[in-house]
């Protein structure tokens, strides 16, 4: 950990040598031509190339009503505590467990009175699509859905919570390796209820998607392929 200015840095030392506030800094890198345009949701993701490594940057922004007020202002004094730093932790140590997850490289904390920013940069898992995009334009075949299963069952069996398990948040790659990303607000937790919570969420996701768009690929018998590799790995 490193302070810079006003901002606190988590870090891997193996893939940053010399951390500095301008990692996170989008205007800098905007003008040095680093970053592309943000992609995703409201914590808007930037893929950028710097010191031979393909990143992500996301910066962290509340929803709902609260977020029109706040936008990216969280409560807290901890830096234990923050988002950013609680998921860097937890995808450090599961990338460390070998789990499909991004490998986390800093973690960033600007802190202001009670108030906090935060960001995290991860390494871009190379050739990948979400879930969600590849059923916008195609079918997934069942082996893909059984393989999605297994994957979300791997983490489970760890006891790893996902806050926000949905289409958008699970990557394939063409060789059908199965990711998942975004583990904010994410914990390891006890044996429980969470873990049908957990997939009713991404039923819900997924059923929503297709009401949407009627060109949307799923289906029951999709789901019951996912189940089938859910349940094909032993509970532990």
């Amino acid at each position: 950990m490193k302070k810079n200015g006003d901002y606190w840095i988590l870090y891997d030392a193996e893939l940053i040598h010399v951390p500095s506030a301008r990692l996170f800094d989008l205007e800098y890198l905007t003008q040095k031509g680093i970053v592309d345009q943000p992609v995703g949701g409201r914590g808007s993701c930037y893929f950028h190339s710097i010191e031979g490594q393909d990143r992500v940057l996301r910066h962290y922004r509340r929803g709902g009503l609260i977020g029109e007020i706040l936008h990216d202002q969280y409560f807290g004094l901890s830096l234990k505590k923050s988002r950013s730093w609680q998921e860097w932790h937890l995808l450090e140590k599961l990338f460390s467990e070998g789990f499909p997850v991004p490998r986390p490289v800093a973690a960033g904390v600007k802190k202001s009175f009670v108030f906090y920013r935060a960001d995290l940069i991860t390494i871009q898992i190379p050739e990948v699509k979400t879930l969600a995009s590849v059923l916008n334009v195609d079918e997934l075949d069942m082996a893909s859905w059984f393989s999605v299963g297994a994957c979300i069952r791997r983490f489970h069996n760890r006891g790893v919570y996902h806050a926000d398990l949905n289409a958008h948040n699970i990557l394939l790659n063409r060789a059908g390796e199965v990711f998942l990303l975004d583990f904010d607000r994410g914990k390891i937790r006890r044996d429980g209820a969470w873990k049908v919570f957990n997939l009713k969420r991404l039923r819900r996701s997924l059923r929503k998607l297709g009401g949407q768009d009627g060109s949307f690929a799923f289906s029951d018998h999709c789901w019951q392929s996912l189940m089938s590799g859910y349940n094909h790995l032993s509970a532990e």
